[in-house]
């Protein structure tokens, strides 16, 4: 990093003579400064006058000394924190701060909290040449002189109460506090969906099943009876106990689990049939709870079937509504996409009935976190939104603690706009991608101005659970691939032998590189697959897997979608797909007709699939034909008749996904597709309570029949099985490949 130039406006380093106006904090290494803080300086006015000395003596060599106020003499110092010499506004917003000169002496003051410690790095940001744009070492200039303009005047305060971007830059520290960013674990007591954290089923269910939801008129492990009462008198014990082993958490959760089963008892449908919805009896309960907590504040999840506001009950005073915006799409930005109406309407209604409301947000595609997901513009459109509805916290859910999209640039961005919704968004761009990619930042800019207008132009949607090869024929095409990495050649070569900026770049390029290995299996044996025409693999496509795997460990991938493959499982999976015998199948390419419609956003190549020779794996998005709530008849036109020995499919079961294997298969052919003779038949047994992801495979002897059409009925399950019951959803068939021999 040492090799990197920046251009400084505000700070001159040079060994000339200070000029007129100017703070000279160190001349030629040295420095007549110290470093005043409060006789009795809070932690973090300590923090911040040792980072604030340590920085200073990195840059120049300078150490300047720490000393309270009470030690002070009239001689030039830096006063950091609340010290009886101040200058500046008499107050300032909490985590808000000022950075100040006036004659010889420099102030950095903060509100509330870490206020001043942020002071301390915009200083070094603004002023003094540092940067840390992602996690890890922070870029420090060096030079022999400091000098700071004596005419500083610098208030800045929070528009949000709280302010998180997931992403693996906020795991490190130092970055949090240089951007003013939060996290969760640092704020909250208990987060998220706590209903079982606090009522765990392994510990009340087999005794107590009143505790918990009645579904479908039995008591299910699916949610909390909200009106009993003794889940009530176990959550307060619970609050209590907790509050006292963590009395600095500033927020407390109580949320439901991720998933349907609201209680229906008699109590429970009552209090929601008054509210209009399940979200009444929640409101309820959390303001009961709260109220025994005054001094505590309360958060819950205004998701799923409690994101409506309820039509009486007020969120309480100390109770912070969290509300989501999961079901839009993210290709326009969410004050004006149709897919947001519903969370608009929920927004504005949360608006009218409480001030203290949060939202949690999203900016990653779950199932595909390396895939370019270019939301990118859309960031300062939703967070100014926000602010209008006078919203008071952002948690952005990025990838978390793996590698993602542009996770640093968006980190980097967010951190921006959620302390400054109206920040100069060409600057802040400007300064990321400088930082960050040096020279080649002027391509980078080109990519990801190229991946936002593509979006645009090809109408794509942007869906959070999406999949790179829904887009094959829009803003990911290959055509569009290609001019993306035409840029991203153009930043590698710019970058030149700089190594940080060529891993940088590298890290970018591994998102395009992930669309292709994903949209090659789409593909198969056509141009861009990863097989040969005659099926066999591509020589050097396992040596392109294994480097991809190399370079997402060097990134800092863990896993490659939310709860999902590691690199070294992926490299597995595709030596499953490499080993696979491909089967000259009579039905290879041949025409398939469905009596009911196959689900579109889930079955990219339509009726094809069953007959493409490509075999689906245990992602149900890939290579599998998926038909929702009905039975699967396909008829399968092999153009001649042919002697077929035997027919081979598999389905896919995936509970997690609402996905069963059929209850029964039947095998007919015909010569005429007209009139149909069963050929053989097999009942299968409902599974029992199982959520790991199996492929089963079924075999049919045909031996000697002659046909040109085969029709395969799957008879779906009536219903969900009671384990995985939730209202509204219906079971789902995935079926591939039907092969004939």
């Amino acid at each position: 990093m040492s090799s990197v130039l920046l251009t400084v406006t505000t700070m001159l380093f040079s060994a000339c003579h200070p000029q007129t106006g100017e703070l000279p904090l160190v001349q030629q290494g040295r420095s007549a400064y110290v470093i005043v803080v409060p006789t009795e300086a809070t932690k973090a006015e300590s923090k911040a006058a040792d980072i604030f000395r340590d920085y200073v003596k990195r840059i120049s060599g300078a150490a300047l000394p720490v000393i309270p106020e009470s030690q002070y003499k009239d001689q030039p110092a830096v006063f950091v924190g609340n010290t009886d010499h101040t200058y500046g506004p008499e107050k300032i917003k909490p985590e808000g701060f000022f950075t100040g000169s006036k004659d010889k002496f420099l102030y950095i003051r903060g509100g509330s909290g870490q206020g001043v410690v942020y002071g301390v790095y915009h200083t070094l940001q603004a002023y003094m040449g540092c940067r840390k744009d992602a996690a890890g070492p922070a870029f420090v200039p060096t030079a022999k002189d400091i000098r700071i303009s004596g005419s500083l005047s610098d208030l800045q305060e929070p528009a949000f109460l709280y302010r998180e971007s997931y992403y693996p830059p906020s795991m490190d520290a130092e970055y949090l506090s240089w951007h003013r960013l939060h996290r969760f674990e640092d704020l909250w007591g208990l987060w998220g969906h706590s209903f079982f954290k606090l009522l765990p089923p392994a510990t009340y269910f087999k005794e107590h099943p009143e505790y918990y939801s009645l579904v479908n008129g039995k008591r299910q492990a699916q949610q909390l009876c909200l009106s009993n009462e003794n889940v009530y008198t176990l959550t307060v014990a619970w609050f209590k106990k907790a509050i006292a082993d963590n009395p600095d958490a500033a927020y407390w959760s109580i949320s439901p689990e991720d998933g349907g089963g609201a209680c229906t008892c008699d109590l429970c449908r009552k209090a929601d049939a008054e509210e209009g919805g399940p979200q009444g009896s929640l409101i309820r309960f959390v303001n009961r709870v709260a109220s025994q907590f005054p001094q505590q504040r309360f958060t819950t999840l205004a998701y799923g079937y409690t994101a409506r506001p309820p039509l009486k009950a007020k969120p309480g005073s100390n109770v912070y509504i969290m509300l989501s915006t999961i079901d839009a799409f993210r290709q326009e930005p969410l004050a004006q996409t149709s897919s947001a109406a519903a969370f608009r309407k929920h927004l504005e209604g949360w608006e009218a009935m409480t001030s203290n409301l949060f939202i949690w947000d999203y900016t990653t595609q779950f199932t595909n976190y390396l895939a370019p997901f270019p939301d990118y513009n859309n960031l300062p459109s939703n967070i100014k939104y926000f602010a209008a509805h006078h919203v008071k916290g952002v948690f952005s859910q990025g990838s978390g603690e793996t590698y993602g999209d542009m996770a640093a640039y968006n980190s980097y961005v967010q951190a921006a706009l959620l302390w400054h919704p109206d920040a100069d968004m060409q600057q802040v761009n400007h300064d990321f991608l400088k930082g960050y990619y040096g020279p080649a930042a002027p391509f980078i800019g080109q990519y990801l101005e190229a991946l936002s207008n593509a979006v645009k132009s090809t109408h794509s949607t942007l869906d959070i659970y999406g999949n790179p090869v829904y887009n094959i024929r829009d803003y990911l095409s290959p055509k569009l691939i290609d001019q993306y990495s035409t840029l991203l050649d153009k930043a590698e070569a710019a970058a030149g032998d700089n190594s940080v900026f060529q891993q940088r770049v590298a890290g970018t390029r591994l998102f395009l590189e992930y669309v292709v290995l994903q949209q090659s299996r789409y593909y198969g044996n056509e141009p861009y697959g990863y097989l040969e025409a005659d099926g066999t693999v591509k020589a050097k496509w396992p040596q392109r897997v294994q480097q991809f795997a190399q370079q997402c460990k060097a990134a800092g991938v863990q896993e490659l979608s939310e709860g999902g493959l590691s690199p070294d499982a992926y490299v597995q999976e595709w030596q499953e797909l490499f080993s696979r015998k491909w089967i000259n199948s009579l039905a290879l390419h041949v025409p398939v007709t469905l009596v009911h419609p196959y689900t579109p956003e889930y079955s990219p190549k339509k009726e094809a699939t069953l007959t493409d020779g490509l075999m689906g794996g245990r992602d149900f998005s890939y290579n599998w034909l998926f038909t929702y709530g009905k039975d699967m008849i396909a008829t399968i036109d092999m153009g001649s008749n042919k002697t077929i020995h035997q027919v081979q499919m598999n389905f896919l079961q995936d509970a997690r996904h609402y996905i069963f294997t059929p209850v029964r298969i039947q095998v007919e052919t015909s010569m005429d597709g007209q009139h149909f003779t069963a050929a053989e038949e097999k009942d299968i047994p409902v599974p029992g309570e199982d959520y790991a992801v199996q492929i089963q495979h079924y075999s049919f002897s045909l031996p000697g029949t002659s046909a040109r059409y085969i029709r395969v009925t799957a008879k779906c399950p009536a219903g969900l099985p009671e384990w995985r019951l939730v209202a509204g959803k219906q079971p789902a068939l995935c079926c591939d490949e039907v092969s004939v021999e």
